[in-house]
């Protein structure tokens, strides 16, 4: 068992969570674990609705000066938390690197690539509800693993979720239609289909090693993706910054405005990058990844909402009606996965 193989690396934290089991078998089913995770999953969510908002105040940068300057700010953040953890970053292995580093370019890099990308030429609403179809999507691929739950109590949450996705989706394609070409749509919605692939294999993946080994604490795998993404970004800045600048276009490598430049990459590296992750880490040890794939919902809904504020208008009813739905689902989502809780069919 990978937690056998933990306790070694991770003495302290795996008699801890040795004593948190016994206490938690003693006192039976607590809803403190649901609460816990749903809490951090909205943070994360609320977060994370902010990157659809930054590829529109900076609409002049390319998406890759978007996705490796976010990623160089969150591996600058991350080198100055790693010192005070370096005691538990020490204990990880090769393997956990490794899978830092696979985290940090397909979940981190190429994802924010794609969607900085999809947002550009399509504006946010259009990639915003693409991206949108994470919940459905995960939770789907999710609950085909080990620790799914029951079909029947999950598909009305999935139902319900994936009807108000389709319509806040009809009336953001009807809004936008008027401003971008069908060409930009199309390449638009490709980008955005992208990024659901990168993403929808990032949590998987992410819970999954959270749960093999148990022993890993929260914040530290945090810095460690922060880390192992800081060499790929100054890479891929290297390496396509100079394409940018190519016939006086894009004044590289911070383009025409600096100082809003650094600041929103610092802001993105330490608000979503780093507490996003680690509140999502947490999210994923305290919920079975069909449930936390249905949570990523509260990112569709931040960005939605950012998305009206940054254009000062309010959606229209279908948008409303949809909206309803996205967050009825989660709600049917919460309660399938406490009554499984309860009745011990859900692990």
């Amino acid at each position: 068992m990978a937690f056998a193989a933990d306790a070694a690396r991770f003495p302290l934290a795996s008699l801890n969570r040795s004593h948190a089991d016994s206490d938690a078998a003693a006192r039976g089913p607590a809803p403190r674990p649901l609460i816990g995770g749903i809490t951090c999953a909205l943070g994360a969510g609320l977060l994370w609705g902010f990157v659809f908002i930054v590829p529109l105040i900076l609409p002049e940068y390319p998406p890759a000066a978007l996705s490796f300057g976010r990623y160089i700010g969150f591996g600058i953040i991350a080198v100055f938390l790693a010192s005070a953890d370096l005691p538990r970053l020490r204990q990880l292995g090769w393997r956990d690197w490794r899978m830092a580093a696979e985290l940090a370019l397909v979940g981190n890099i190429l994802y924010y690539l794609f969607l900085s990308a999809a947002v550009q030429r399509a504006d946010a609403p259009l990639p915003t509800m693409i991206v949108g179809t994470l919940p459905v999507v995960i939770a789907i691929v999710a609950n085909l693993g080990a620790d799914a739950l029951p079909w029947p109590r999950l598909l009305p949450a999935l139902l319900v979720t994936g009807s108000g996705i389709a319509l806040v989706n009809q009336h953001e394609i009807g809004l936008a239609g008027a401003q971008r070409s069908v060409q930009d749509h199309f390449t638009g919605a490709l980008l955005a289909l992208a990024a659901v692939g990168a993403w929808t294999w990032y949590p998987i993946r992410n819970a999954r090693w959270l749960r093999e080994n148990p022993g890993l604490a929260s914040g530290t795998w945090a810095v460690a993706q922060g880390l192992a993404t800081l060499p790929l970004a100054v890479v891929g800045m290297a390496l396509t910054g100079p394409l940018w600048a190519m016939g006086g276009a894009f004044d590289y490598p911070l383009g025409p405005d600096p100082l809003r430049y650094i600041a929103l990459m610092l802001a993105l590296g330490l608000c979503a990058s780093w507490l996003g992750t680690l509140l999502w880490n947490r999210a994923c040890r305290l919920l079975p990844t069909a449930l936390s794939g249905q949570l990523i919902v509260f990112e569709t809904l931040a960005a939605f909402a950012y998305a009206f504020v940054w254009r000062g208008t309010m959606p229209g009813a279908s948008a409303l009606l949809g909206i309803t739905l996205l967050i009825t689902g989660v709600v049917l989502a919460i309660r399938a996965f406490h009554t499984s809780q309860q009745t011990g069919a859900g692990h």
